[in-house]
């Protein structure tokens, strides 16, 4: 099975994006895979806005970056692009921090005219950064997503099919192997 390193682009404390990301990573250790994450937003804000990719905490994310197999990189879709916070981040990894891995991009955004975002925004970086496939990526509408009273995201039950057949496809093409079971 696959090391996965989840990037959550939200910079909001409580973020559907970071809601929709702890699904699909609890999908993914439950196929088998070992999963970790990065929230950008709890970076140290000076060393990535200055650009100081020699700060211990941008060292840490390229070492988990270049210890996974895969990664997964999710953001709010703000004007029709990822968030500057995840770019800050993007900006100062290494040219080739991706080289050798399959990357899945997820987003969040509140209409449909920001779903070509993963496709004309986010997925050339993640090209340009070496990766060896972009998978399909998902595009969740925030209407689809809302919060329960103890804050437990519930995703949409059409929206939640799709992304797991999404997750699923990405798990398969890690390892091989099928899926859990079908996506209810």
């Amino acid at each position: 099975m696959a090391t996965i390193l989840t990037i959550s682009g939200s910079p909001s404390a409580v973020s559907r994006t970071q809601g929709v990301l702890n699904h699909v990573g609890a999908r993914l250790g439950d196929a088998g895979h070992t999963v970790s994450s990065v929230a950008v937003r709890d970076l140290p804000p000076a060393p990535l806005l200055a650009g100081e990719a020699a700060d211990p905490a941008i060292r840490s994310v390229v070492e988990a970056i270049g210890a996974a197999d895969a990664v997964v990189v999710a953001t709010p879709i703000y004007k029709a692009a990822y968030t500057g916070l995840l770019k800050s981040l993007l900006d100062l990894l290494p040219q080739y921090a991706f080289a050798g891995k399959s990357v899945l991009p997820l987003a969040t955004g509140g209409t449909t005219a920001h779903v070509l975002a993963i496709d004309y925004a986010l997925r050339p970086v993640l090209m340009s950064l070496g990766a060896a496939h972009v998978s399909a990526g998902y595009f969740l509408l925030d209407q689809v997503l809302t919060w329960t009273d103890t804050g437990e995201l519930v995703i949409e039950a059409a929206a939640a099919e799709a992304l797991l057949r999404v997750v699923d496809g990405f798990s398969w093409s890690l390892s091989g192997e099928p899926s859990l079971a079908p996506a209810t």
